[in-house]
């Protein structure tokens, strides 16, 4: 297998299901972008927690990268094309959402640093 990070959107809403022994996993599809200009399908499988309830926080069209090991596929298309695939075990997924979330808290944790540097208090200096 090949550790990989991926980037691009859902295909489809993803499907909570759950194993033989009761465990609770994700699987979805999305698309990239592939070197040629066409998409490039990627099955995603997702059993570490986190990444699961990111999976499927999410809905078709959503924009997400995620990391974890792939195995290259080759599928065949209506037109008996061959289609090159990506199956993937999804270690982490990231989002917008988590981009945002982690932007919001670093700004929030820097604030109080730079008031405390600041010694600039707004006012005009006198020469």
């Amino acid at each position: 297998m090949i550790d990989a990070l991926i980037s691009g959107k859902l295909h489809a809403h993803p499907e909570q299901r759950t194993s033989k022994t009761g465990k609770t996993y994700a699987t979805a599809k999305m698309t990239a972008a592939g070197g040629d200009g066409q998409s490039l399908f990627v099955n995603c499988i997702a059993f570490d927690e986190a990444s699961v309830e990111a999976l499927l926080a999410l809905v078709a069209g959503d924009s997400l990268a995620v990391a974890g090991s792939i195995t290259p596929k080759v599928w065949t298309d209506r037109e008996g094309q061959h289609r090159p695939a990506l199956d993937m075990v999804v270690a982490r997924v990231l989002t917008a959402y988590h981009v945002t979330h982690k932007r919001r808290a670093m700004q929030q944790s820097a604030a109080p640093q730079a008031r405390q540097q600041s010694m600039d208090d707004g006012e005009p200096l006198d020469f």
